[in-house]
């Protein structure tokens, strides 16, 4: 790397050059007038040519110093601005998450209530996504849905994922209460798009062979399956993540007993490796979140 002058030296002559005193320029850097002397005379010793014409009672630029200045001062400015970025953005109590719109509408408003009952002085913005995130580097954490076999090395997994089965709970099939699983034959089942997969798991794992999956209700969101579900159109197999809340506000029913991991799991991820002290936070609150809803309940203590 090149060797470049003391960064004092520079802010020394920046201050004289814009007063044209050095006793000004100490003024404002908090210093003696000597000092600025010194600093400006050992940055001309390092250039090797005179910045400054010393006059006795007064200053003024030689040329050399009047084609430095400007360069100078917008490296120093830059320099200033890079530096109040990074203590603002160190001291900025806020945290932005991108969400699938289906976690956020389950599981993480009930972390984001504890988490802003413990921290009210921390402000949280939420976007909610659907298969892609949101543009980068908007988001302090973002949380995706990945096939496990496509975790990338920066990622976290917030826990192990299960399917489960579910509708309404006097959902019927030909005016029979749905509570077999050879029932399935003859249900409405409701697809969730770009997730085919998950009904072909659950049909192997309740031993049921040429489950019909064409034709019925299909959607791209898997919130909208389980609202459908809710209003008794259909059963559907969902990670049991998204249909607990259903579950336990009695909306839905888990029929027939289901015991299939999911290939999707939930992951999440940092703009960047130096996290603020809000979105460190945040996101030890949301581990720990994460961990107790794997054991089985909801939300941390």
């Amino acid at each position: 790397m090149m060797h470049l002058p003391h960064l004092t030296f520079l802010r020394s002559f920046e201050a004289a050059a814009r007063h044209m005193s050095f006793t000004a320029a100490a003024e404002e850097l908090n210093c003696t007038q000597s000092a600025v002397s010194n600093h400006v005379r050992s940055l001309e010793d390092f250039i090797g040519r005179p910045l400054f014409v010393r006059h006795p009672r007064s200053l003024s630029l030689t040329e050399v110093g009047e084609a430095y200045l400007p360069a100078l001062r917008r490296a120093l400015q830059e320099i200033d601005v890079a530096t109040q970025s990074l203590i603002m953005q160190n001291h900025k109590r806020e945290v932005v998450i991108s969400v699938p719109v289906s976690l956020g509408a389950g599981w993480l408003p009930g972390v984001i209530k504890g988490f802003a009952e413990a921290h009210p002085d921390i402000d949280l913005t939420l976007h909610g996504t659907v298969w892609t995130d949101v543009e980068e580097n908007v988001s302090d954490i973002s949380i995706s849905v990945n096939h496990v076999d496509e975790i990338m090395p920066d990622m976290t997994k917030l826990w192990s994922e299960d399917l489960t089965l579910v509708c309404a709970p006097d959902y019927q099939v030909h005016g029979e209460a749905f509570d077999r699983a050879e029932q399935l034959y003859d249900a409405d089942l409701i697809q969730v798009l770009g997730r085919l997969e998950y009904w072909k798991l659950a049909a192997k794992s309740l031993g049921l062979r040429d489950l019909n999956q064409h034709g019925g209700l299909r959607t791209s969101a898997t919130n909208l399956a389980l609202e459908m579900a809710a209003e008794g159109l259909g059963c559907v197999v969902v990670p049991r993540s998204l249909a607990l809340t259903y579950i336990n506000r009695g909306l839905l029913q888990e029929p027939v007993a289901l015991n299939v991991r999911s290939p999707w799991v939930y992951c999440l991820r940092t703009k960047d490796k130096s996290l603020t002290p809000s979105v460190k936070a945040f996101m030890t609150w949301m581990l720990k979140s994460a961990e107790v809803f794997q054991g089985g309940t909801s939300q941390p203590g």
